[in-house]
C-alpha cells in the first residue's frame, strides 16, 4: 500500500499491493498520533507557550474549521484514485496526515517521523515493510515547505508543494499588521494590496478589532482591499461573531485557478461523525462548527446541545466551513493526483522494478524516491475536473490564476466569485481578463469604480498630466486640444472623434456631423436663386426691346447679330448659376464648370467682337485706309468661334483627364460633413479661368485706347466699364475663393458670375434701352452720324 501522509498540509505516500490485505488501506494511522480531546491532528492553530514531548502537549491549542476542508480534499482525492483502475491498479493509496501548529520544531518533528517506523523517531532505519514513503505534500505556508526541506532533501523524497510565499507565523504577523493597518489607515489610498499567508484575513480582522475595542474609528469601509494567492479566509472560535464586511466585503484577491470539482459536493454531504470512523478529525471539527458535544466526549458545549450526526455542513456559514473547493484545497487535490499519476508512470515505464525471485513482493523503495522526480517533473493528465495538469520548465503548475470578489451576507457567510482570470497559456494580450461590471464594491463607493488620487478626478474633456514629483495618482487637468474630445473621468490622452462627428463645445462626447450644401432651402441659396432669376428675366426683357427695335439705327448701328448673341450668352450664364445650387451630383459637376468657361468666353468675346468692330469703323472712314476688307460679320464671327473653340478644347481636356466628380470634404468644416464638386483637376480650372481672364483683358485694353471717339458713336466707353467690372470682379474671386469653406466657396462663385454678367449687362445695354425707350429722338441715323468737333 503506498500511503499519503498529509501534514495538515504537508502529506506524505506509503504503498502496498491489494495482495497484502492484512495492510490498512487508505487511511489515517490513529495509532501513531491518537486523536484525543487536546490531540487532534491537522488543522490547528496555536500560540506556543512550550514545547516538550511527543506532540507538543503545552500548547493553547484553537481549531480551525476552514482548513478541514484541505484534509477533506485530500481524502475524496486519495479516494477516486483507489476507485479508479486505471490509474495505479493494484495499488492501493494510503494517508497520514500530520499537524505543524505552525511551529519549525514540530515540522522538523514531523518530518523526522516520516522517515521512522514503530514510536521511536529512528531515521535511517525501517522494520515496517508495510508502509512505504514515496512523497510528501507539503503547505499552506512557504516556511513549512522550507523547514520540511532540509530533511526531506537529504533523502531525495519529493515535495510538491502548494504554498508560494513567505511568513513570519502568526505572532509576527500580528505585529506586522498592526503596523501595517496604521499605515494603511492614515492613507489617502483607497485601494489596499495586501501581501500575506492563510493567516493573515485572521490577523487583519483581529487588528480590526483591538482598534474597535480600544476606541480607535477605523475607516476600513472606505477601502478596497487586493489579496494575494497566499491568503485564505481562515478563523478561530472566538472570531465567529465579528463582522466579516468590515475587512472582505467588496475586496479583490487572486486564488490559484480552481474548477467545480464533480462529486466533492456529496461528499462532503455525505459526512457524518457517526457513521465515518476512519476520520480521526470529524468530531473535534464537529463540535466547533455546530456549537455541540458528543455523549463520548470530555468536552461540553456552552449551550449543553449534543451532536447528533445529522447536522448538515451545508447550513454552516461560509465563515465557518465552504462547501465549494477552494484554490487551496483544489491545490492539494491536484498535490495527491500529480503524485500518483507520477507512480503510476514510473510503475509502468521500462524501468520498473521486476518481481524479485522468490520474494513476493517489489523492492521499490531505495529506487523509487529519486527516481520518481523525473515522472513528477513531467507529469501531464487530465484531473477529474478534466483539467489539464501539467507543471513548467521550472516545476510550476502551468494552471493561472483566477480573480475573485468577495460578496459577504448579513448573516456571516460571503461567496467568492470569480470576475476574471490570469492564464499564462493563452496570448499575451489577453493574460489578463476581468468583467468590471461583475465587481461588487464595497458599500461606500455606491458601485462606483474606487480611485486612488491625491486630486479630484478629471472630468471629461479635460486629460492628466502627472506632476512630476508627485505619487502616480497625483496630476494636473489639461483641456483637451481643439479637435479632440475625453468621454470619461481620468483619461491619460484625448483622441479625435470619427470623420463624420464632431466635438461638442464641452469637449466630452462627438456629436454626428450634418450634410452641407448649398440648397434652394436656405436663406443663401434662395437669396441667389432669387438674384439670379431677377437678372434673367431683365436680360430676357432686353433681348425683347432689341428684338422689337431690331430696324432701328441704334440696334443696327452696333452689329445686331453680335447684340443678339451677347444677350443669349448672358442669359445662359444666368441660366448655369441654377447648377451651382442644390445637392451636387455626378451631371452636375461635370456640367457646372464646363458649361460656366464656355458660356463666359462667348459672352466675352462678343464683348471683344464689338470693341474691335467699333475701332475697325472709325478706322475705315479715312481715305485709302486697308481695312475696308476686314469690315463686316466674318470678322466678328471669326472672333466669336475662335476664342469659344480655343475655351472648348480647354474643357475637353478637362474632361478626358480629370473630370470634376461629386466628393464629401469632411475636414473644411468643424461641424458638417459638405457635399461638393471635386474639381479634378485644379490646374485645369484655373486655365479656364486664365483664359476668360485674358480675353477680358484684350477687349478692356481695346476699349480703354477706343475711349476717345465721337460721343454720339462711342460704344467703347461703355465696353470699358463692363470690362472694368467683370476684370475687378474675377480678380477678387481668386483670394476670396481659396479662403472660403464649405458652401462659401459656391456661393462666392455664384455671386462672381452674377456680378460680372450683371456689369456687362448694365453698362452695355442700359444706356441703349434708355435711348430706345426714353428718347426715341435721339434714336436716328442723324444722331447717329454726327460728330463731335
Amino acid at each position: 500500500m503506498i500511503s499519503l501522509h498529509c501534514h495538515v498540509y504537508t502529506c506524505n505516500l506509503w504503498y502496498t499491493t491489494q495482495s497484502d490485505s492484512s495492510y490498512p488501506i487508505c487511511g489515517l494511522d490513529p495509532t501513531k498520533f491518537p486523536i484525543g480531546e487536546k490531540e487532534k491532528e491537522g488543522f490547528f492553530f496555536h500560540r506556543q507557550k512550550a514545547y516538550a514531548g511527543h506532540h507538543g502537549t503545552c500548547m493553547d491549542k484553537r481549531l480551525m474549521t476552514h482548513n478541514y476542508q484541505h484534509i477533506l480534499a485530500f481524502q475524496f482525492a486519495v479516494k477516486e484514485i483507489n476507485d479508479n483502475q486505471q490509474i495505479l491498479p493494484n495499488i492501493t493509496l494510503g494517508s497520514h496526515i500530520s499537524n505543524s501548529y505552525f511551529s519549525p520544531g514540530r515540522i522538523y518533528q514531523v518530518s523526522l517521523e516520516f522517515l521512522s517506523t514503530g514510536d521511536r523517531i529512528t531515521p535511517n532505519y525501517k522494520c515496517d515493510g508495510k508502509r512505504n514513503l514515496a512523497a510528501v505534500i507539503g503547505g499552506p505556508t512557504s516556511d513549512i515547505d522550507l523547514h520540511m526541506a532540509n530533511v526531506l532533501n537529504i533523502y531525495k523524497i519529493p515535495q510538491p508543494l502548494q504554498a508560494i510565499s513567505f511568513s513570519d507565523g502568526f505572532n509576527g504577523l500580528l505585529e506586522k499588521g498592526l503596523e501595517m493597518y496604521k499605515i494603511s489607515m492614515g492613507s489617502s489610498a483607497t485601494v489596499l494590496v495586501v501581501h500575506g499567508e492563510i493567516q493573515t484575513i485572521m490577523s487583519l480582522r483581529t487588528v480590526h478589532q483591538f482598534a474597535e475595542s480600544e476606541d480607535d474609528p477605523i475607516k476600513t469601509r472606505g477601502k478596497v482591499w487586493i489579496m494575494t494567492a497566499q491568503m485564505d479566509f481562515v478563523s478561530l472560535p472566538y472570531q465567529r461573531n465579528w463582522d466579516i464586511d468590515i475587512i472582505i466585503h467588496g475586496a479583490l484577491s487572486f486564488a490559484i485557478h480552481s474548477v467545480e470539482v464533480l462529486g466533492f459536493y456529496g461528499f462532503l454531504q455525505r459526512r457524518n461523525p457517526t457513521l465515518v470512523t476512519e476520520d480521526g478529525f470529524i468530531k473535534a471539527f464537529w463540535q466547533q462548527a455546530f456549537h455541540c458535544s458528543f455523549p463520548s466526549s470530555r468536552s461540553v458545549s456552552k449551550d449543553g446541545q449534543l451532536c447528533t450526526g445529522e447536522e448538515k455542513l451545508e447550513s454552516l456559514p461560509a465563515s465557518v466551513f465552504e462547501m465549494r473547493m477552494t484554490g487551496h484545497s483544489y491545490s492539494i487535490y491536484n498535490a495527491v493526483y500529480s503524485v500518483a499519476q507520477a507512480l503510476h508512470d514510473l510503475h509502468v515505464s521500462k524501468y520498473r522494478q521486476r518481481w524479485m525471485s522468490g520474494k513476493g513482493r517489489r523492492q521499490l523503495l531505495n529506487q523509487q524516491l529519486w527516481q520518481l522526480h523525473k515522472f513528477l517533473r513531467a507529469v501531464s493528465f487530465n484531473n477529474s475536473a478534466w483539467e489539464h495538469i501539467a507543471f513548467d520548465q521550472n516545476g510550476e503548475l502551468m494552471g493561472g490564476f483566477d480573480v475573485l470578489n468577495w460578496v459577504t451576507f448579513p448573516n456571516q457567510s460571503f461567496v467568492r466569485v470569480k470576475v476574471g482570470r490570469i492564464d499564462p497559456n493563452i496570448h499575451l494580450e489577453n493574460l489578463f481578463t476581468i468583467h468590471e461590471e461583475a465587481i461588487v464594491w464595497p458599500s461606500k463607493f455606491n458601485q462606483t469604480q474606487p480611485v486612488s488620487r491625491c486630486n479630484d478626478n478629471c472630468h471629461s474633456g479635460y486629460s492628466r498630466r502627472k506632476k512630476e514629483g508627485k505619487p502616480f495618482c497625483c496630476y494636473d487637468c489639461l483641456p483637451c486640444p481643439i479637435g479632440k474630445i475625453s468621454n470619461k473621468k481620468d483619461m491619460d490622452d484625448c483622441f479625435q472623434c470619427a470623420e463624420d462627428h464632431y466635438p461638442n463645445n464641452e469637449q466630452n462626447q462627438c456629436l454626428p456631423k450634418h450634410i452641407s450644401y448649398l440648397s434652394y432651402e436656405e436663406p443663401l441659396g434662395i437669396s441667389l436663386a432669387i438674384f439670379d432669376l431677377s437678372f434673367l428675366f431683365i436680360t430676357l426683357l432686353v433681348l425683347r426691346i432689341f428684338i422689337t427695335h431690331r430696324d432701328t439705327p441704334i440696334v443696327k448701328a452696333n452689329n445686331r447679330n453680335l447684340t443678339y448673341s451677347l444677350l443669349i450668352s448672358l442669359t445662359l450664364s444666368f441660366l448655369c448659376v441654377l447648377l451651382f445650387i442644390g445637392h451636387p451630383g455626378k451631371v452636375t459637376c461635370l456640367l457646372r464648370q464646363i458649361t460656366f468657361g464656355i458660356i463666359f468666353s462667348v459672352a466675352v468675346s462678343c464683348v471683344l467682337a464689338k470693341t474691335v468692330t467699333v475701332v475697325l469703323a472709325f478706322m475705315t472712314t479715312k481715305p485709302g485706309s486697308r481695312m475696308r476688307k476686314w469690315m463686316g460679320n466674318q470678322l466678328s464671327i471669326f472672333i466669336v468661334l475662335f476664342s469659344s473653340l480655343i475655351q472648348a478644347m480647354i474643357c475637353t481636356v478637362w474632361l478626358a483627364t480629370c473630370p470634376p466628380f461629386p466628393d464629401f470634404d469632411m475636414h473644411s468644416t468643424t461641424e458638417a460633413i459638405v457635399v461638393e464638386c471635386n474639381e479634378g483637376s485644379v490646374t485645369m480650372f484655373y486655365c479656364v479661368l486664365g483664359f476668360l481672364g485674358f480675353l477680358a483683358i484684350v477687349s478692356f485694353t481695346v476699349a480703354f485706347l477706343a475711349r476717345k471717339l465721337p460721343d454720339s458713336f462711342n460704344e467703347a466707353k461703355f465696353i470699358t466699364f463692363s470690362m472694368l467690372v467683370f476684370c475687378s470682379v474675377w480678380l477678387s474671386f481668386v483670394p476670396t475663393y481659396l479662403s472660403a469653406k464649405g458652401k462659401y466657396i459656391v456661393a462666392v462663385e455664384i455671386f462672381s458670375i452674377l456680378a460680372s454678367s450683371a456689369g456687362l449687362l448694365g453698362c452695355i445695354f442700359s444706356p441703349k434701352c434708355y435711348v430706345i425707350l426714353l428718347r426715341p429722338d435721339l434714336n436716328s441715323r442723324a444722331q447717329i452720324t454726327w460728330r463731335k468737333h
